[in-house]
């Protein structure tokens, strides 16, 4: 009876060039399955058995867990089973029984998600190249269109781990718009992150291509036929009594605290999960150990128990194989861990080849198909209180069960554990198509409704340089040569109307059309009773940078609620955000740091359009006044401003093109500091520098920290005017090398934690927060966090502000 399919048989189904054999194994493998009831040793007395008791009672005893269940099995033999200590210790005890029913976290990913999902490609209804925007419209959006089923299974897809806890929501129909919305940390296949957003984006693909939800499914396609009779999402209330509880929390806070928190129990822990109604791809599944051992068994024989096939052999071995890109560090198979930092469970014996996975709760399972071991570890490490650990345990666990195995053939060329040959990996899909036809802008689309819109206006514009027609003509000579409106006063931003000075701009008159131009860069910044005088609608055409910190968006503001105040409409002439509409960026602004260089709490890259600003400040500010955007044709989320056909007009003097615009969130964020960027040179936010400044330290220390998208090396530079005017300064080149990877805000944020160790007496980094927006960012970068930790603890900040400004999106 061929009851495991013997490692070197495995290994043999594994290479491309043995395809006749794969079909005559699986053949002969499916006519012998029979019965495989477990053999059980139920009382072992030999020492390793002794040695796993002490390790996990002594753990016990340090108030690392409460108690635990362990089944040690090989291949239909089960070698060793016990319960150790209590399941509850509050309100009152309860001791741990063989049959608790365990919350099990993240085992949730394998068991019912990796497992359902394999049988949909079995069955041809999925394939693993499939894009995840097939089964989830809108998906796509925001540099996703390429992630496929398989970057979620191997969490390569570069989402970030989880949804924001601080934002208000439930439901799982939210969990997905969340999704939706989200940005890649990085493109897919590039950079694993461990995500539960991969898998509860699983579970509802599940559910979208069977019909069924995934509980349901799960239930009569994996549990019910391979009889794992205790495993199920949402535990009914008669088996509460034998569920081990975890900790209290309120329904769907995290972390765990505040009032009205209750002990959970038979509720699912996993904060995003319990938000979904206790049901999601990573987390929600409840189970016992008797039920996982049952499910390892399954996978030792290619599938099947007790004659129920749930999975074939070759599925098996192709989901438990390397799955993420060569050199890649952590190395997973679709869903499984094989050989990751995730990986500490498979102890130290095992080798690589073998498979597994962790829960949060203080779960896991190990299989190995060369040995035909399986280690089942399953506790309630956060009960009572949150602070139990497991993590070393269960590798000693699982180290200690390995030395039971005295019966190990030799490792031979064809039996050597390693990864699957011949894996499919999908290249990158070509970029999405842009736009055939060229970006219309706001006064583009005015100019073709001849001005309908603002039909008998008298009309003040706030405008520069970079209010023209896509054919150049300026927006001042359109509105005042227009025979249905009187374009009455103009106004100015910083660096004046024609863009040129870097200073105080001073009232003038216009010398074409004979108009005053009132400074709201000078002695005011707000349009005063005067300068409205005869005004009944203000006309806004400037084209912003998308950093929080360019101070054309305070001047809108600061209009917007002048002429709320005088009931004076208000019309937005939009225009694109020239480093596209999708990325976000950065901490978000400290209340006490709201000024003219940063009008909103938002974070420094908005991403957002000038017109879709003006809704959101309108609404959020409750300045009410009466708005109009006249949207651009023609432009998405997507685009780029190299990607319009709109003629570059620098919006001020030291923003030159379109890289100095990609890198100014970042390098602009740090200017306040004792550093030049390169104003008064011919590349002013492509380089920095310092007289000070070891230049070529500077670029090896940036270059090791393998940014991605970006390189940088070393330069001399001499600044005519600004900053260390007529100075020689050492400094660094910025080259960006993919700026879709590209992270600005955590580049300026990199060079000023460089400079903080490399120059500690010079660099004078406390006025960063200024600009950058966060006293927290600089005291924990003075503190010497890691850049990269402190650029992530950004993620929430990010996620509220993708849920705040979505109901003012204005274009796909």
């Amino acid at each position: 009876m061929i009851r495991y399919i013997p490692s070197a048989l495995r290994s043999r189904l594994l290479t491309v060039g043995l395809a006749l054999a794969v079909v005559l194994a699986c053949a002969a493998v499916a006519r012998a399955q029979t019965s495989t009831a477990p053999t059980t040793r139920s009382a072992p007395s030999a020492a390793p058995w002794a040695r796993i008791d002490a390790l996990v009672e002594e753990a016990i005893r340090e108030r690392k867990l409460p108690g635990a269940v362990v089944v040690v099995g090989r291949r239909d033999e089960v070698l060793y089973r016990r319960a150790y200590g209590q399941r509850a210790v509050q309100p009152s005890g309860e001791a741990m029984t063989l049959d608790t029913i365990f919350d099990a976290a993240s085992l949730t990913k394998v068991v019912a998600t990796t497992t359902s999902v394999m049988q949909l490609v079995e069955q041809g209804r999925i394939r693993l190249s499939d894009r995840v925007s097939t089964y989830v419209p809108g998906f796509e959006r925001y540099g996703k269109q390429d992630i496929t089923i398989r970057h979620l299974l191997t969490h390569m897809s570069g989402l970030r781990p989880d949804l924001d806890m601080a934002m208000d929501w439930q439901g799982s129909d939210k969990a997905i718009e969340l999704a939706i919305e989200e940005i890649p940390l990085a493109p897919p296949n590039q950079r694993f992150v461990y995500s539960d957003i991969n898998f509860f984006l699983l579970g509802h693909i599940v559910a979208r291509v069977s019909g069924q939800p995934l509980a349901e499914y799960a239930k009569a396609h994996v549990f019910a036929p391979l009889g794992m009779k205790d495993t199920m999402f949402l535990p009914p209330a008669s088996l509460i009594a034998r569920t081990a509880p975890t900790e209290p929390c309120t329904p769907f806070g995290w972390p765990c605290a505040g009032p009205n928190m209750r002990m959970l129990r038979g509720i699912v822990h996993d904060p995003t999960a319990r938000r979904m109604g206790g049901v999601a791809g990573h987390a929600g599944m409840f189970t016992t150990a008797e039920d996982l051992s049952r499910f390892c068994r399954a996978l030792l024989n290619g599938g099947t128990l007790d004659g129920r096939r749930v999975l074939a052999p070759l599925t098996v071995a192709k989901m438990t194989s390397f799955a993420t890109p060569d050199g890649q560090s952590q190395r997973r198979g679709f869903g499984w861990d094989i050989d990751s930092s995730f990986a500490a469970n498979r102890g130290e014996l095992l080798p690589i080849g073998s498979f597994g996975h962790t829960g949060f709760t203080g779960t896991s399972i190990w299989i190995d198909p060369y040995t035909g071991l399986y280690v089942v570890f399953l506790s309630n490490r956060l009960h009572p209180d949150g602070k139990g650990d497991v993590t070393p345990l269960r590798a000693k666990v699982a180290t200690v069960a390995a030395t039971s195995i005295t019966d190990v053939p030799a490792f031979g060329p064809e039996s050597r554990p390693g990864r699957m040959t011949g894996t499919d990996f999908v290249p990158p899909a070509a970029p999405a198509p842009r736009p055939s036809e060229p970006v219309l802008t706001g006064i583009d689309v005015l100019r073709a409704e001849n001005f309908a819109r603002l039909q008998g206006r008298k009309v003040g514009l706030v405008t520069n340089h970079t209010g023209r027609a896509a054919d150049g003509t300026s927006t001042i000579d359109l509105l005042f040569g227009a025979k249905n409106l009187q374009l009455v006063t103009l106004f100015s931003p910083e660096h004046g109307i024609r863009g040129i000075l870097d200073e105080n701009v001073p009232s003038a008159r216009d010398e074409k059309t004979g108009l005053v131009i009132h400074s709201l860069y000078g002695q005011t910044r707000r349009p005063t009773d005067e300068m409205l005088k005869g005004i009944d609608t203000m006309v806004i055409d400037l084209q912003d940078i998308g950093s929080r910190f360019y101070t054309y968006t305070a001047t809108m503001g600061n209009v917007m609620e002048e002429a709320a105040k005088r009931n004076i409409e208000v019309v937005v002439l939009d225009r694109p955000n020239p480093v596209n509409g999708f990325h976000i960026e950065g901490p978000t602004l400290d209340r006490e740091l709201m000024a003219f260089v940063g009008y909103f709490q938002m974070p420094t890259r908005h991403g957002l359009t000038l017109g879709e600003l003006a809704r959101l400040f309108n609404a959020e500010k409750s300045i009410k006044a009466k708005l109009t955007v006249v949207e651009m044709k023609h432009w998405t989320r997507e685009t780029w401003f190299d990607e319009t056909g709109l003629s570059w007009i620098n919006p001020s003097p030291n923003m030159r093109n379109m890289l100095q615009a990609t890198l100014y969130t970042g390098i602009g964020s740090i200017e306040f500091t004792n550093i030049s960027v390169g104003r008064g040179t011919d590349t002013p936010f492509e380089q920095i520098g310092a007289p000070w400044i070891d230049g070529v330290a500077l670029a090896r220390a940036m270059n090791a920290r393998q940014i991605p998208g970006i390189r940088f090396y070393p330069v001399s530079f001499t600044p005519t005017s600004s900053k260390y005017k007529d100075q020689v300064c050492q400094g660094v080149f910025i080259i960006v090398t993919d700026r879709l990877a590209l992270r600005p805000v955590r580049v300026g944020l990199e060079l000023a934690s460089a400079l903080t160790k490399l120059h500690p007496k010079e660099y004078k980094v406390d006025p960063a927060d200024k600009l950058l927006g966060s006293k927290t960012t600089v005291t924990r970068m003075l503190a010497g966090e890691d850049p990269a930790e402190i650029a992530a603890s950004w993620a929430s900040d990010e996620a509220r502000w993708r849920l705040l400004r979505a109901k003012y999106l204005l274009y796909e």
